[in-house]
Order: C-alpha cells, then structure tokens, then sequence
C-alpha cells in the first residue's frame, strides 16, 4: 500500500474532536449520566481526547471506559489466527447512562454491530451514541454515526489510515492506494 493522500494533520485532527465534544454536550446536556467507550485500540485515545475536550469545556470529566470486541467479531472464524483478546476496562455501570461508543473509521459497520453487542452484554444503556473521526462509507450494516469528524469517500480498493501520538508517534489521517 501506498500513501495516496493525507486528508487530516494533527490540528485537524485537534478541530474535529473539539467540535465532536461540543456536539456530545449540545445533544446530551450534561456530563452527569454521560460516559465515552473507546473501541481498542485507537478509539481508547480518541475517547481520552474527547473526554479532555469535553472537561475544558463542562469542567467535569465524563466516565471513561475501554471496550475490547475481539470475541465478538462476526469474522472471528475466517481469521484463522488465535486472536489476542485485551482487557475490557469500564469502571461503571453502564445501565442508564448515556454512552458514546468512539472509534477512530467507520467503515462496513461490523466492528460496531460487535462493540453494540459487547457493551449491551454489561448491561442496558438508556441510549448508545456512535462517535467516530472518520466516516469512509461501503456500509454492509444499517450503522449510522452520530458525531463524525471528516466524512471520507473512499473506493474499497482503498484503506483509510488514522495514525495517532499515543500509539504511532504522530497525528494524521491519511488515504493508502494499492499500488498497480
């Protein structure tokens, strides 16, 4: 694969998230029965960062979760490979709160359907909201975010790359062609 354009830098990046976190406290009012699960692994540092964004605005720090779906993948099976199951990490209960699930690309819609089924196995939510940074379309699933911050058409022979400090040493979005 290689580099075919770079759609978002770290200010970018910066922007969206600011502009996600007033849209999360706009619609959801306060931060009282409010909590962000990040989906491992980069939607965990996305969750983070807007958590920070949303306490510099609220003054208030909203729960703060990590969700691991690996066992809940519909591909699991085709994958061949013994697969490397993280912790699941929600120091509350997630029964009547407001969650945010965040990840970092919404593509087919599957990783969802699995972190949908993942969290509602730890209880029942009074609603599940989907943040994303990156909506690249090709939908297989009726998945529909909520907050998103870039809308990135794509073909399917392309793959969306978000790249973040915290795991790849620096901020950036960029669109990888195969080449030929």
């Amino acid at each position: 694969m290689r580099e075919k354009a770079r759609v978002m830098d770290a200010e970018a990046i910066r922007r969206a998230l600011t502009r996600m976190a007033h849209e999360i406290l706009e619609r959801n009012k306060t931060t009282e029965r409010l909590a962000l699960v990040g989906i491992r692994t980069r939607g965990v540092h996305l969750a983070e960062r807007l958590a920070r964004a949303i306490e510099a605005i609220e003054g208030h720090r909203p729960a703060l979760g990590v969700l691991d779906i690996t066992l809940y993948r519909d591909d699991l099976a085709a994958r061949g490979d013994r697969p490397v199951v993280h912790q699941t990490a929600i120091p509350f209960g997630v029964g009547g709160r407001d969650v945010v699930l965040v990840d970092d690309v919404l593509f087919t819609g599957r990783t969802v359907r699995a972190a949908l089924d993942a969290l509602i196995d730890l209880g029942r939510p009074a609603s599940i909201q989907l943040a994303v940074l990156v909506d690249r379309g090709h939908r297989e699933l009726p998945i529909r975010p909520d907050y998103v911050g870039k809308n990135l058409p794509t073909s399917r022979r392309e793959e969306v790359a978000v790249r973040l400090r915290e795991s790849d040493g620096r901020d950036e979005v960029v669109i990888l062609d195969a080449e030929g």
